[in-house]
């Protein structure tokens, strides 16, 4: 039995299959967990999710900007441009309910002895009891998500630091957006959320959120996706793997017990 954390899809689904096949998945005995963007800009993104959902428990994926994308198309937050076709395939299939509440069922947060998995960053003051306390109400929230309002007090821009928003009343999208859009910190840790450049080639007042300590979470094997410029990328304890397989590059998935590495061509 092996456990393999599968970086952004992005409804590559024909490289999803090519990379079970090379690391022999068996879905009786193997469990995959996803750092999340399953759907959008890839060709066959409602493939991609029913096969993710049909997977059942052998398969867990942490939601993703780009699933929060398509829930807000859903319900009406956010209107259809010419970008999401690939969305338009799951909006428009007979079983886009079923599909939607799969979604929702899944979390912000998986964690799983000592692995954390999120899809873009955690907050460098975050410590374990502030990452379960956030996964519990994150989830509960998002699985009860039924109409356009409710959506709208979890999906939203928000800034400044945790110290602020820890007692605010949009304490639940400031994490939100932490989790699913963050990859860089201001010099006070706010987040930052539209610097997407590989280390090296961003603002000198911005630090990548993985390289700010976090005295708290140095015992966790923790795994990201979300930054496609930054690459397959281990800091520490901390491992990237979008490898940027919605550009044509290459779909990695990390083997848990020994951090084996198998990726396959997206071109």
């Amino acid at each position: 039995m092996a456990t393999y954390v599968i970086g952004d899809v992005h409804g590559n689904h024909d490289p999803l299959c090519r990379l079970l096949e090379k690391i022999k998945f068996d879905q009786c005995n193997d469990r995959l967990l996803f750092v999340g963007d399953l759907v959008n800009r890839g060709p066959k993104s409602l493939e991609t999710l029913r096969f993710i959902i049909s997977l059942g428990d052998s398969a867990v994926s942490v939601l993703g900007n780009h699933d929060f994308h398509l829930l807000a198309l859903h319900y009406g937050v956010r209107k259809r441009k010419a970008k999401d076709n690939s969305l338009s395939q799951i909006l428009d299939a007979n079983d886009v309910n079923e599909l939607i509440n799969g979604l929702q069922s899944q979390p912000l947060i998986h964690i799983e002895e000592k692995t954390i998995l999120v899809h873009a960053g955690i907050h460098p003051a975050w410590n374990i009891d502030t990452l379960l306390s956030l996964k519990n109400e994150l989830e509960s929230s998002v699985a009860a998500i039924s109409e356009k309002a409710a959506l709208l007090s979890l999906y939203g821009d928000t800034s400044g630091n945790w110290t602020n928003a820890e007692n605010s009343p949009d304490r639940l999208k400031y994490a939100l957006n932490v989790l699913t859009r963050m990859r860089y910190c201001e010099a006070d840790a706010s987040p930052e959320y539209l610097c997407s450049d590989s280390p090296g080639n961003q603002p000198e007042h911005l630090t990548p959120w993985f390289e700010i300590h976090n005295p708290h979470l140095t015992d966790y094997t923790i795994f990201f996706g979300h930054w496609a410029a930054l690459g397959y990328h281990q800091h520490k304890n901390i491992y990237a793997l979008d490898s940027g397989c919605v550009w044509g590059n290459a779909l990695s998935a990390l083997r848990l017990k020994d951090k084996k590495l198998f990726q396959v061509s997206c071109k």
